[in-house]
């Protein structure tokens, strides 16, 4: 519980740090744009902020997207992670929002009977993927939620989970599937396909997991909401009155 409750603090924390920053105008982002580092290097800035003491941008290399700060005297750049030292908290970039077309009719499942819309990308051995699933009972009524599956290669059975969940073929067991597999369940252990159903279920999957990679998406759980901006599943869940334990 005190995880979460830590996880929860921090993510209003950021919200605070983001809120507190002001959207720059085009002017400013054409001023730097013009610096010779940013021409060199091919540096797009899609968005800024002023912060006070430090700029932060939002950027794009070669189709790809990144958060970098730069210095107020325009010396300096700096990737990574920032921290306030009056709070002890990371200095954190809003996200871009993403664009949410190509990801329409290639979900693996889609969770839930409510009208609120998200996308999941998640990942079967991720511990607070089940975390976040194991709430998924309390919201079921509330959300409509397209899920991908975004095994990491680190969690050895992750893909091999997520195939076997993609090749339930109703509601229920689909469900039933992602909420409740692990590598030890019997019927994932001794689950059978059919011929030509395990190339077309990797296809499938191969495309989510780029789909996931086109977004930027490098963890798990990652949520967007219909809008394509990303959201904290911990403030989800908070959205819906669910209590976190």
């Amino acid at each position: 519980m005190f995880k979460l409750l830590k996880t929860a603090l921090i993510a209003l924390a950021i919200i605070s740090a983001a809120n507190a920053a002001t959207l720059l105008p085009q002017d400013k982002i054409n001023e730097f744009q013009n610096l010779a580092l940013f021409k060199k290097a091919q540096i797009n800035i899609d968005r800024g902020f002023d912060a006070g003491d430090v700029y932060l941008l939002n950027i794009t290399v070669r189709g790809k997207a990144h958060k970098i700060y730069l210095t107020k005297d325009k010396k300096y750049l700096v990737q990574g992670e920032m921290v306030d030292t009056n709070t002890g908290m990371p200095l954190t970039i809003p996200d871009m929002p993403v664009d949410l077309k190509p990801t329409l009719g290639k979900e693996a499942l889609t969770f839930g009977t409510g009208k609120d819309e998200y996308v999941l990308f998640t990942d079967p051995e991720c511990p607070y993927c089940k975390k976040f699933e194991s709430y998924f009972h309390q919201i079921e009524d509330k959300v409509k939620m397209r899920v991908f599956f975004y095994p990491l290669p680190f969690h050895k059975n992750a893909k091999d989970i997520s195939l076997y969940i993609m090749s339930k073929n109703d509601y229920k067991s689909q469900t039933k599937a992602m909420t409740e597999t692990t590598k030890d369940t019997p019927d994932f252990k001794n689950r059978k396909y059919k011929d030509g159903e395990l190339k077309k279920l990797q296809k499938h999957l191969d495309e989510q997991m780029a789909i996931a990679t086109k977004l930027g998406v490098s963890g798990t759980p990652s949520v967007f909401n219909k809008d394509g901006k990303k959201v904290s599943w911990v403030e989800l869940l908070q959205k819906y009155g669910v209590e976190l334990k």
